[in-house]
Order: structure tokens, then sequence, then C-alpha cells
């Protein structure tokens, strides 16, 4: 039998190692890089998309997407009924509120319900909206709310998202 040189087999050593040296770093489970820009699944240049934007904004608890939703003379209002008067405020209390809520809960759960109204032109739309919305602040501690969402929205022309200008809230919360 005879023995191959040291050096040959050296170098189909090497030669392995250098094609397998690629492969070895591959890893079959892993997807690769998606570089194709995100899209929503929500489209806020409808009515129903705006309500769906905002659906996602508390699921995902974001404040950004939240954001883009309100108007820069967004007033929200809701009734305190143990004094029994409306309370109001705008834009930046808004987002500091909702901030905080999103950031001192687990999870929120909110489903929009049947419009109660719905007007529309192109401009312009108001909606009465029931909803129910869970809050969980940890599995101990759950919060459900009911109600309706009477929002006003606008946009500069036909065809740019809807931004709400007005919230009333009409929840048992």
């Amino acid at each position: 039998m005879k023995r191959r040189p040291a050096i040959r087999r050296s170098t189909v050593l090497a030669v392995w190692v250098l094609l397998l040296l690629p492969v070895g770093c591959f890893n079959p489970f892993a997807p690769g890089l998606d570089n194709s820009p995100a899209r929503s699944s929500c489209d806020p240049t409808t009515v129903d998309g705006m309500f769906q934007c905002f659906q996602n904004a508390y699921s995902f608890r974001d404040t950004l997407a939240f954001g883009q939703l309100l108007a820069g003379g967004f007033v929200f209002v809701y009734r305190d009924y143990e004094v029994g008067i409306d309370i109001t405020w705008g834009r930046d209390d808004e987002i500091r509120a909702t901030y905080g809520l999103f950031q001192n809960v687990q999870s929120l759960d909110l489903i929009w319900n049947n419009y109660v109204t719905r007007t529309e032109t192109d401009t312009s739309a108001t909606a009465v909206r029931s909803f129910n919305l869970t809050v969980t602040y940890n599995p101990s501690s759950i919060d459900r709310v009911d109600g309706y969402a009477n929002l006003t929205m606008k946009r500069p022309a036909p065809g740019d998202p809807w931004a709400i200008t007005l919230w009333r809230d009409e929840s048992n919360f």
C-alpha cells in the first residue's frame, strides 16, 4: 500500500476547511434579513383605517403611532361624574397620559365594535363607535372599560390621513 505524501494530505485538508468555513457559519433555521420597506396594516386615509391605526397603537403600546393620529389642536374630553363637570386637556397632555398608560401596563386589548353614528365629507368626519378595552397591569390586576368614543376628525385634503381633533370619551371608566 502506497502512502500519500504529507503535503498532499494537508493541501486537501486546507481546501476542505476553506470550502466548509463559509458553510459553518450558515444557520438554516435563521431567517434572512428583510430589507423591504415596512408596511403598516392600517391606512389612516380612511376612517376605518384610522380606527385600525388607533387599535394598533394601543395593542403595540406605540406612543409615536398614536401621536400621529392626533391633530395639533387636539382636545380630549371626559365627564367626571363625581364632580359633575367635563374635564378637558390638549394634545401634549394626552400624549403624556397615553405614554404613562403604555409604560405601566402589561397589555392593552382594544376592540372596536359597531358605529353608532358616522358622518363623513371629503375633509371632515365624526364617528361615535362602541369599544371594549381590557387593561392588564399584571395577571391579577385587570380592568375592563366599555363605552363609546365620540371622535371628530379632519384632514387638509381628500386622500390625506385623518387626524383626530376632538375625542369625547363616553366610557364607564
